[in-house]
């Protein structure tokens, strides 16, 4: 009689891995609709464009504040313990909105408070959910394991939009926020099964403040790190800028509305997708050289609506970029598994969230006045020529292009000046398990 052998999960694809994964589609699902309800909350409460960009500061300015505050939090405290709470109060929050909008009784300062109230819940839970993913992995697989859970989070990027925009066309913002507090409640059920048994116990520490010290030295012992972390603090300002601001106007001026603009991000979501799906393939061996060779086309974009391009090739052009960023995002991932200690891992996580967002807000606010100054093609033209110059001085640094993925994971504290470690191998797996020190690991 034949029999049916059911495939089990893939050996890197752990209870760990499984569910963070699980909880990051259905939060990414829900929070990519929910921006699009909260922008056409504000205008349908009689606000203007001013007022979306007043509630979405509103949100981004307690993310820059608590960050560093949430990494030395998340690595202080049981790591999903962190998360769970952090999900309740985007719950809360979320569900507090989606009542005064479905009421007919949301006002401008109501709705940039509650939003407050859920950048503050981000910025303690990204530094705790990077931790926690970053130590949920083993083996040579663990590129392989980041790619599948970046193109797991992107594909929910897409279709919570996609799904957003048309709930919010049939159903109101409203629901669509209140779908977005369901979302999150699901995902902190889910995150509160998460095993923590294979984390050593934490050292009591001096406080707050040595807590922070001690992820300051881990982050600035590490050229490679805090040069990249400079890098993106710069290209994540300008190409934001460039997205949030001159493209939606090059595109209303000469590509013939939102719909085309709308199409090309698409293409650019589809890009991380397909960069995700190659990372599962491909693993390069000097992964930061490699990776930081594929960010000179994010200056691509800029480059494009400069000119300004056809539609179909700025769709060409944002398709390729999203395909390249995606391969330093895994080897971004990928290295800092490899080389941060796994009870460093939240506050060092935190240094790079706090570097790569810092000077966002800045870049918006100053847009418009570039614009004035100097032209929109120059200030595009300029966005794309900092995305070089800042991507070229980073590949000065040596240990970018020398960082090698490792046929053995170690843990330690400071690299020595080739940029190894010298401390003893992980001796459990994510899971508890006993990990195999003969197998290789592969941001």
């Amino acid at each position: 009689m034949p029999t049916t052998v059911l495939r089990r999960r893939p050996d890197w694809a752990g209870r760990n891995y499984s569910l963070l994964t699980a909880a990051a589609v259905v939060t990414n699902l829900g929070s990519h609709g929910a921006l699009i309800a909260a922008a056409f909350a504000v205008l349908g409460a009689g606000g203007d464009g001013g007022d979306v960009g007043l509630v979405a500061a509103a949100r981004t300015l307690p993310l820059v504040l608590f960050l560093l505050i949430g990494g030395a939090v998340a690595d202080r405290l049981p790591r999903h313990r962190v998360m769970v709470a952090a999900n309740a109060l985007n719950c809360l929050s979320q569900a507090a909105f989606a009542a005064l909008v479905l009421a007919g009784e949301a006002q401008l300062w109501q709705m940039m408070l509650l939003s407050a109230l859920g950048g503050t819940g981000q910025a303690f839970f990204n530094p705790a959910a990077e931790g926690m993913l970053l130590s949920s992995v083993e083996g040579e697989q663990a590129g392989r394991a980041f790619a599948v859970f970046r193109m797991a989070m992107h594909g929910a990027t897409l279709g919570g939009a996609a799904l957003g925009g048309a709930m919010v066309a049939a159903i109101g913002p409203g629901w669509v926020l209140a779908a977005d507090a369901v979302a999150f409640a699901v995902a902190a059920a889910l995150r509160a099964f998460l095993d923590v048994k294979h984390v050593p116990p934490r050292t009591p520490g001096g406080g707050m403040l040595a807590d922070l010290r001690e992820g300051w030295r881990e982050f600035a012992g590490r050229p490679w790190l805090w040069g990249i972390v400079v890098q993106f603090s710069v290209a994540n300002a300008v190409v934001g800028a460039a997205d949030a601001v001159y493209g939606p106007l090059v595109a209303r001026d000469h590509l013939g509305g939102a719909a085309p603009w709308g199409v090309a991000l698409a293409f650019f979501g589809g890009g991380t997708v397909v960069g995700a799906l190659l990372m599962t393939r491909w693993q390069p061996r000097r992964m930061l050289f490699v990776g930081t060779l594929c960010v000179f086309p994010l200056a691509l974009p800029s480059a494009a609506l400069a000119v300004p391009v056809p539609a179909a090739v700025l769709c060409a052009v944002m398709f390729v970029t999203g395909v390249c960023l995606e391969v330093f995002g895994v080897s971004w991932m990928t290295a800092l598994h490899q080389e941060i200690p796994e009870e460093k891992l939240s506050r060092v996580s935190a240094y790079d969230w706090f570097g790569s967002v810092a000077l966002v807000p800045a870049a918006m606010a100053l847009a418009g006045p570039a614009e004035m100054a100097f032209g929109r093609a120059e200030a595009l033209w300029g966005c794309a020529a900092l995305v070089v110059v800042v991507t070229a001085a980073v590949l000065c640094v040596p240990d970018v292009r020398d960082l090698r993925r490792r046929t053995r994971h170690v843990t330690g504290a400071a690299p020595d000046p080739a940029g190894t470690t010298a401390e003893p191998e992980r001796s459990s797996g994510p899971d508890g398990t006993a990990a195999d020190p003969e197998r290789p690991v592969g941001a």
